[in-house]
């Protein structure tokens, strides 16, 4: 009975930090299909209107190291409570905002509390699942929610759009926010986290979290400032660098290091987030500009648009059942993420070959079919690989890493296609070329450019990830001395999915 009713709060507690996830990833997505109603109501300009979006991304990018690192050694739980406290008192001023410079303020402070969230979930995951199969199960939920979210916001956010007005696509977090916190509080296990010792590593959380912080402005900045090569965008940029140098030089002399150089020894933790890294450049950018795709192209409203993506959605979903880890246990890890990147690259192709007319049938319903069952059978690989060899000591910083790694590359794929698409487009205009077609030839441009960044993953994971994947390409097995904290016995428990 006992067994039975701590399964049970197991299984709750996963709930609980999945439905904080869920929030964190609509807010990425609900926010678009409401941003027409956003500018009339509240007298943005076309360029400030960015910053609804980016006002997010770069607070959220740029504390995800520090808080992960925070909840290392103040314990998770703490961390995890704060930053949903945070989200959910952001999101009612976000709501409630009644000019510009409020709702873009809110948007900062809602990036803060996402970060201290999304830092540590997956390590209070891998603390709560230590066995490979539980843990699997659990990932598998974890990717649902953090991959079919995205489109689930954009259905919510035209639902809500349509029928109330843009201010609940944010009250919407209040009740699911408030939930997830009293629950957390019963439900996740309390811990005292690895103490700060010799204190925080206060000068190297800086320079990390000014430094991300740089990039991601530099990142998200460049379409609106005159693309890759304006000052406006290299300044940012060639600080970030600056700083991370400087912060690399601060981390190899100091004796408790925010970001400890061990971590560039878990192979299994980099080389996923580097593969993740790729997928997300091409991911992000189809997601932004397929909604604008639908909507400028075909002339979907906004509701047509969320639904238009439900074969993504529902085929993760269908995947996180227990089909992707049957998969891997037959066929092995590497097999299936090659079989997942090759099948989302080519529904990122089928998408170049939809023009003016397309209908949704078949080509847009293939591509998102495609993209789903390729993201939704590599993710959860990917995520079992991360965190295989990380000792529990580490798991918040963990965590970061991979959210890190998907939240910058998601920022520098959307900036990156957008602005492309853009130029390319102006170009054509000038040249004497109809809006229309000129529209359609950038977004094909930007799809062909994320076809291209996730066959640099599948590149990657056929040589170097391959490699580090022994069994045939399963996952790592269990090896407890994999890189161990100097000061303090580790845990190193791997997955083996």
């Amino acid at each position: 009975m006992f067994l039975l009713a701590a399964d049970r709060r197991r299984f709750l507690a996963l709930i609980t930090v999945c439905l904080a996830q869920l929030m964190i990833v609509l807010d990425t997505t609900i926010v678009n299909v409401a941003l027409p109603n956003i500018q009339r109501d509240l007298h943005f300009s076309q360029g400030s209107l960015t910053w609804v979006i980016n006002a997010f991304l770069v607070t959220f990018g740029s504390f995800l190291l520090l808080a992960g690192r925070l909840g290392d050694l103040a314990g998770r739980k703490r961390v995890f409570l704060a930053g949903l406290t945070i989200f959910t008192v952001a999101s009612l001023l976000c709501g409630l905002a009644d000019s510009a410079a409020t709702l873009i303020g809110a948007r900062f402070l809602q990036g803060v509390g996402a970060a201290m969230q999304a830092s540590v979930i997956l390590a209070i995951i891998v603390t709560e699942f230590p066995e490979p199969q539980e843990r699997a199960a659990a990932m598998s939920a974890y990717v649902f929610t953090a991959v079919a979210g995205g489109s689930l916001g954009l259905l919510l956010g035209g639902i809500l759009t349509q029928l109330l007005n843009w201010h609940w696509i944010f009250f919407v977090n209040l009740p699911i926010g408030v939930g997830a916190a009293l629950a957390g509080r019963r439900l996740i296990p309390a811990d005292r986290g690895a103490g700060f010792g010799a204190g925080l590593d206060w000068v190297g959380s800086l320079l990390v979290t000014v430094a991300l912080a740089a990039a991601v402005y530099g990142i998200v900045e460049s379409s609106s400032a005159g693309g890759w090569g304006a000052a406006h965008t290299l300044a940012p940029l060639g600080l970030a660098v600056l700083l991370l140098g400087a912060f690399g030089a601060w981390e190899a002399r100091h004796p408790n290091p925010i970001f400890p150089l061990r971590i560039f020894n878990l192979r299994g933790l980099m080389l996923s987030s580097l593969v993740r890294g790729f997928m997300v450049t091409g991911m992000y950018g189809m997601w932004f500009l397929g909604t604008l795709y639908l909507e400028r192209i075909l002339h979907y409203g906004a509701l047509e648009t969320g639904l238009a993506f439900l074969p993504w959605t529902l085929t993760v979903a269908v995947l996180s059942l227990g089909i992707n880890r049957r998969l891997v246990n037959r066929f092995g890890a590497v097999a299936v993420m090659v079989g997942g990147i090759a099948t989302a690259t080519l529904g990122m192709l089928l998408l170049v070959l939809c023009g003016a007319h397309t209908g949704y049938l078949p080509l847009p319903f293939l591509a998102f079919l495609a993209l789903g069952l390729g993201i939704g059978n590599t993710f959860t690989p990917l995520m079992t690989v991360a965190v295989a060899d990380v000792p529990h000591a580490d798991a918040g910083l963990a965590s970061g890493i991979v959210n890190v790694s998907q939240q910058v590359a998601g920022a520098l794929g959307l900036a990156l296609l957008a602005t492309l698409a853009t130029a390319h487009t102006s170009a054509l205009v000038h040249g004497g070329e109809p809006l229309g077609p000129a529209l359609i030839s950038g977004y094909h441009l930007a799809f062909l450019i994320g076809a291209g960044a996730l066959l640099a993953a599948l590149g990657l994971v056929l040589t170097v990830l391959r490699a580090h994947v022994p069994g045939r390409g399963r996952a790592p097995g269990p090896n407890r001395q994999s890189a161990p904290a100097p000061s303090r016995q580790e845990v190193g428990d791997e997955v083996a999915v």
